[in-house]
């Protein structure tokens, strides 16, 4: 898929302000640290499209960026961070949870996980809730670009044995760099071939209108 096109639409926190889900939507979440932003930007080809936070955990919105003028990229807030209060990781489930079970036109959550580490449990937790609530995600493991390949499919394999004890089959996942741009189209083309497919829902009308 070409990216013709990536511009920022809107950030909140209500489910009910979002915009109109009338055409397909992906969104990109994972513990803080992982480089979910740094991965947007590469995916559209700009720099400073997805912005960084100097202090992981204080971002705690839901970005929308609008793809070619017919996609949503989603960046929703990273979790995990040790220094956010109780209060507000309350707070992010809530929004977090109600916008992931009710935005109809979310066609999939690409959780991103770190390909240096071992399995995190708050990881596969987020994963087998996701599974609970029928939500379609995909594992896309980031950085691999730090650490040698063998290394990377070493981990990958651990977090698949991890995850296979709550699931029958593991998701589609992919393996990138940010830096040098590894996995990036195949992300893009997995995007592209649910794009094409995709049927939009039947929204309610304004009875003002």
């Amino acid at each position: 898929m070409q990216i013709k096109s990536a511009r920022f639409l809107v950030s909140n926190t209500k489910v009910s302000a979002l915009p109109l889900g009338n055409v397909p939507e992906y969104a990109f979440i994972g513990r803080s640290n992982v480089g979910k932003s740094s991965l947007i930007n590469k995916l559209m080809n700009q720099a400073g499209l997805a912005k960084t936070s100097q202090r992981p955990g204080k971002t705690q919105l839901i970005n929308h960026f609008i793809v070619n003028e017919n996609w949503y990229i989603v960046d929703l807030p990273g979790y995990g961070y040790a220094r956010v209060s109780k209060t507000s990781r309350e707070k992010w489930e809530k929004f977090i949870r109600n916008y992931l079970t009710k935005r109809e036109n979310l066609q999939c959550v690409f959780v991103l996980i770190d390909s240096r580490l071992e399995p995190q449990a708050i990881d596969l937790e987020f994963c087998a809730w996701l599974g609970e609530c029928a939500i379609p995600f995909c594992i896309i493991f980031t950085k691999a670009d730090k650490q040698s390949g063998p290394k990377t499919d070493q981990n990958v394999n651990k977090f698949k044995k991890a995850l296979l004890e709550q699931f029958e089959e593991f998701p589609p996942y992919f393996i990138t760099s940010a830096e040098s741009g590894l996995g990036k189209e195949k992300v893009l083309q997995f995007i592209g071939e649910i794009n094409e497919q995709f049927v939009a829902p039947i929204l309610p009308t304004d009875p003002n209108s």
